[in-house]
């Protein structure tokens, strides 16, 4: 399941802890090698073609230029100019900070049918093992189901286990934003799911939608299913360290900065993706209000205070989450700080009855979805908080359209 979900791998991950000067030194060598250590896959591939490309012969804009460039230069174009972008390009399009929301849902749609080709052929390549083949029948599956005229995908990578973000709602047109950042072994195929639904990317931003539009349907809101960065895979050195969390901040914080419009944006981070809210805290744009986390193993942070954001900051653990029995604290790079629902750590903590476990955060009729969906339309006056002086509603104001209070 998503976002440490298997408590039996919890001894492993105290293991790694006790070993931190180990790690360390491995750390400062080959960790750091292997993070550096970047392939040409196909989204680098249409981005290096885009760098070389010309229209009505001008360069096209380095795709790494602010945002705002981008915006301008989309916007100098005609409709047909846009198009044959994206149909040139359909990755490095699709991908693209600045562009067109529009535009890049169109591109992703383009280059998810190309990935599915590739995967069709992988299907019965015989090079690969049977595994293989059924992984790649896999992915042509999930990618053909992403191409739906329904599914609105913001970023697409094939390259490895796969990247994907997903908006619900108009997100050019939105009041709120919400963000879903989810945890370990997030990927491609399990962006989405079937049974457990609701602790996979695709059913939290699902969930979450609804659940806003329920508590006001006046509200114009849009949530995205933000998997587009690399996940820790299971609970191993990727998962005690910010080694992941440091390039998903990066990833965050780019494409909060690249959402059209001013309106005020909420993150919802779970697991270890309240490691890569935590770690992305400080750079966040001051539009980003609430950060919101649920059963975090810490934050990087020995309060909140230190997370230096000016965004308010909540968060909930359900009794029965066994993320409370890891040690929460830092030890030369491995482990992640203070506990974010500790009276110390100074978030406002939030109920959340009826979460059950550790993936039950986003499961409909849980005062934990409920809390989310308050913050989300910044309602926040109407929030449940977990302890009886309600010390996590203190200095607040908010009805369904409030912005930071």
């Amino acid at each position: 399941m998503t976002s440490f979900d298997t408590s039996p791998q919890l001894n492993v991950w105290r293991a790694l802890l006790a070993l931190a000067v180990v790690f360390v030194m491995l750390a400062t060598t080959g960790w750091t090698a292997l993070r550096n250590q970047r392939e040409a896959g196909p989204l680098q591939a249409s981005l290096e073609s885009w760098t070389h490309g010309r229209l009505h012969g001008d360069r096209l804009p380095d795709p790494d230029t602010a945002p705002t460039r981008l915006t301008h230069f989309f916007a100098s174009l005609t409709s047909q100019e846009r198009v044959r972008l994206a149909q040139r390009y359909p990755l490095a399009v699709g991908n693209m900070n600045g562009a067109p929301v529009a535009l890049r849902y169109q591109a992703n749609r383009l280059a998810l049918l190309q990935a599915r080709t590739v995967e069709r052929a992988r299907m019965h390549d015989a090079r690969l093992t049977p595994a293989g083949q059924q992984e790649a029948g896999r992915r042509m599956h999930r990618f053909e189901a992403l191409t739906a005229p329904d599914r609105h995908i913001l970023a697409f990578d094939p390259e490895g286990s796969g990247r994907v973000a997903e908006v619900f709602g108009d997100l050019a047109a939105a009041e709120r934003v919400s963000v879903v950042v989810p945890g370990v072994d997030t990927d491609v195929l399990t962006f989405q799911r079937t049974h457990r639904s609701y602790s996979a990317p695709v059913g939290m931003a699902q969930a979450l939608y609804r659940a806003e539009r329920e508590a006001s349907p006046s509200t114009r809101t849009a949530v995205i299913a933000w998997a587009d960065y690399t996940a820790p895979a299971g609970l191993g050195i990727d998962s005690a360290t910010a080694m992941r969390a440091e390039n998903g901040a990066v990833r965050l914080n780019a494409l909060v900065r690249a959402l059209p419009g001013t309106s005020p944006v909420s993150l919802f981070c779970h697991s270890y993706g309240s490691v890569v809210c935590g770690v992305a805290a400080h750079r966040l744009p001051g539009r980003v209000a609430d950060i919101a986390v649920a059963g975090s193993p810490g934050m990087r942070a020995s309060d909140a205070s230190h997370l230096r954001t000016t965004a308010r900051v909540w968060a909930m653990r359900d009794a029965d989450d066994w993320i409370q029995d890891v040690p929460y604290l830092e030890v030369g790079g491995l482990g992640h700080g203070a506990d974010p629902v500790s009276s110390a750590f100074g978030a406002r903590v939030l109920s959340a009855r009826g979460a059950d476990g550790h993936a039950g955060y986003f499961e409909p009729g849980t005062e934990s979805l409920l809390n989310f969906a308050e913050i989300g339309i910044g309602a926040y006056r109407s929030v449940h908080c977990a302890h009886e002086d309600e010390a996590c509603r203190a200095g607040l104001s908010g009805t369904a359209t409030a912005g930071r209070a």
